[in-house]
């Protein structure tokens, strides 16, 4: 196998974590004999600073002919006096779009040994297994028109989805849902919004096409507080874009740390993976970022752009391992330091690449 991933690690921690990442990527790889040509571009703001914009072309083309891209997180505090489709973030916004991902997919799952970690008691958070289908390239992120006239001292954006949209990601999200437990939660505020009121019946509709599946509707709000009290309850969750970015980031705690979760983006011309955490700027380059939301996403690229389950499989295994053998970083060592052995961003990379190498070669590679 032979893949082209392109590397866009971006601000603060992100070519931190991205760097642990594909060192777990690369490990992997030669331990199977597959091929990795990895490349690196810039973007956010650090693209800013040295090409004037948060995208720059060279990236995009790179991207456009990559069969994967990393991304590692993008913005700075210094960038936020910058309209905003000047700021970092703007060019992740335009790199979504120009590959044409729709559905980004979040896992959210416990860690037995990461339960201290969560303000949720142990038993209510034990055994859950969620997985966040949100789509991506709809709603008020996209939605037109929008404007913020300072004159006035008014601003406004646009929720807009079409049926087409909608159908597109419910059948990846009830797709997804046959292969885990066969039931997706699809949530909305259709009791308000008349854009939920088409998402919820467009969703309702498809769910016709997979009689396997169970279907559940639930309003935001109330989803917010089901996922703090009964998590395990829930399978695959079809959001929009706003509602699934709020309620994928609220289930950090039941992974114990936002720095855990990862995410894929698929759908398009080319798959974007990113974990789902933020540039972090006040930790950056002190060792301290939690590269396992990073490495965990890693796998994600193996399953999902190169069709190598056990590779990734692996992956994820020998995270949990490490952290069943005590070893934290400083975010998930921070409820009870006793007995941990925390690790730096490096050292915590180098941990899981020995760990997943000696199970590869244990069972062999595919």
């Amino acid at each position: 196998m032979k893949l082209k991933i392109l590397v866009t690690a971006g601000d603060g921690i992100g070519p931190e974590v991205t760097n642990e990442a594909v060192a777990v990527l690369r490990e992997v790889a030669a331990l199977g004999g597959h091929t990795l040509d990895i490349s690196a571009k810039r973007i956010g703001g650090v693209a800013i600073v040295l090409d004037g914009s948060p995208l720059p072309a060279e990236t995009l083309s790179a991207a456009l002919d990559s069969d994967a891209v990393l991304l590692g997180a993008v913005g700075g505090n210094e960038f936020n006096s910058l309209p905003p489709d000047k700021r970092p973030e703007a060019g992740l916004l335009q790199l979504r779009s120009a590959l044409g991902g729709f559905a980004n997919l979040r896992p959210a799952f416990a860690f037995k040994e990461l339960a201290v970690n969560s303000p949720l008691r142990p038993e209510i958070i034990d055994g859950a297994d969620i997985l966040f289908v949100r789509e991506l390239l709809g709603g008020l992120y996209f939605g037109q028109p929008r404007e913020w006239n300072r004159a006035k001292g008014e601003a406004w954006n646009t929720m807009r989805y079409t049926r087409e949209e909608v159908v597109r990601v419910a059948r990846i999200a009830f797709q997804l849902a046959q292969k885990r437990r066969k039931k997706v939660t699809s949530v909305d505020k259709a009791n308000v919004l008349e854009v939920s009121q088409l998402w919820r019946a467009t969703v309702t509709e498809v769910a016709t096409e997979f009689p396997d599946v169970t279907l559940e509707h639930q309003y935001v709000d109330a989803m917010a507080m089901h996922l703090m009290n009964q998590p395990r309850n829930y399978d695959v969750v079809l959001t929009e874009n706003l509602f699934g970015d709020i309620l994928s980031d609220e289930s950090g705690v039941i992974t114990g740390s936002l720095g855990m979760l990862p995410s894929a983006t698929i759908g398009g011309k080319v798959n974007l993976y990113e974990p789902v955490h933020g540039s972090a700027p006040d930790i950056a380059g002190k060792g301290l970022a939690n590269p396992l939301g990073a490495i965990l996403t890693a796998a994600l690229i193996l399953r999902h752009s190169a069709n190598l389950e056990t590779e990734s499989a692996a992956i994820e295994a020998a995270v949990r391992k490490v952290l069943e053998q005590g070893f934290r970083t400083p975010d998930l060592a921070r409820a009870n330091a006793q007995g941990f052995s925390v690790l730096s961003t490096t050292d915590m990379g180098a941990k899981v690449r020995e760990t997943v190498k000696a199970m590869l070669v244990n069972v062999g590679t595919s």
